[in-house]
Order: C-alpha cells, then sequence, then structure tokens
C-alpha cells in the first residue's frame, strides 16, 4: 500500500499549484492527454479496480465510458478540477479501506471469468499510476518546466 500510495501521492503533486485552465492543457498533437483527464482517469481506474472488480458494488462511471474509441474520463476539456479532485480522493480512500479490510494478500475474487488476488490488484495499480505519472511529468515539464518525482 505504501508504494501505491507514494503513486497517488506523486500524481497529487504534478497536478500542485497549477490553474484549472493549466491542468486541462493537452500535451501536444494529437494527443488530447491532460492532467486534469489522468486525475480524472486513476479515479475511474480506483472505482473499477477497488470497488466493482474486488468488493463487487454496484459502482457506476463518474463519467460516461467510451467516447469516440478511448475513455471519456480522459477528455478534460469541460471538466472541473475541484469535481475530479473531489472523485479521485473519495474512490482512493474507498479504494484504502477496501484493502484494509482484506485479511490477506492472497486473497482472490472471481471477475468477468478471472480470478485476481489482491497482491495482483494492487500491483496493477502500482504499475497503472507509474505509467500515467510518466505523462504526468512530461505534461508538467511542457507546462512549466517542473520535473523530478
Amino acid at each position: 500500500m505504501a508504494f501505491l500510495d507514494y503513486q497517488r501521492q506523486t500524481l497529487a503533486w504534478k497536478c500542485e499549484g497549477l490553474t484549472e485552465e493549466q491542468l486541462r492543457e493537452k500535451a501536444v498533437p494529437p494527443s488530447g492527454l491532460s492532467l486534469l483527464g489522468l486525475v480524472r482517469h486513476a479515479a475511474e481506474v480506483e472505482r473499477s479496480w477497488f470497488q466493482a472488480a474486488w468488493s463487487g458494488e454496484k459502482a457506476e462511471a463518474h463519467w460516461p465510458g467510451m467516447v469516440n474509441g478511448t475513455y471519456a474520463e480522459f477528455d478534460a476539456t469541460q471538466a472541473s478540477a475541484e469535481e475530479a479532485f473531489e472523485v479521485w480522493r473519495a474512490a482512493c480512500a474507498r479504494s484504502r479501506s477496501i484493502v484494509e479490510a482484506e485479511p490477506s494478500l492472497d486473497t482472490t475474487v472471481g471477475f468477468e471469468g478471472e480470478v485476481f488476488s489482491l497482491r495482483y490488484v494492487l500491483l496493477h495499480m502500482i504499475e497503472e499510476y507509474a505509467r500515467h505519472n510518466g505523462h504526468a511529468d512530461l505534461l508538467r515539464e511542457r507546462i512549466d518546466g517542473m520535473t523530478g518525482e
């Protein structure tokens, strides 16, 4: 959990001190990727893996699924930073409580015909954040030159 929380904190840090307009700023054409889109995506990944897949909760997506072949949460053109961060922080808190309730990382759950251990889900989430934090680092550098973990 410490490694996952570190990755979560890194994403928050990459967004720190920026205006809503800067958070919406896209990388480079043709990419529509933005820091705010990454936050919204992180919220959806937290929700889908921990609430829907792991706990079996009826956890509806906060933003519509696929639009023109890409996840809708990435399109932050008209998004509210306040809403995105609120949804993301709530999803992270819910994920933490789900993990803390489990007796072992070796506990498994079946989802859509596959069986996953909690260890697998945590490692997948670390990988998901690490990959997107690389994107966030490049986006932040483009915005104001700030780099680093």
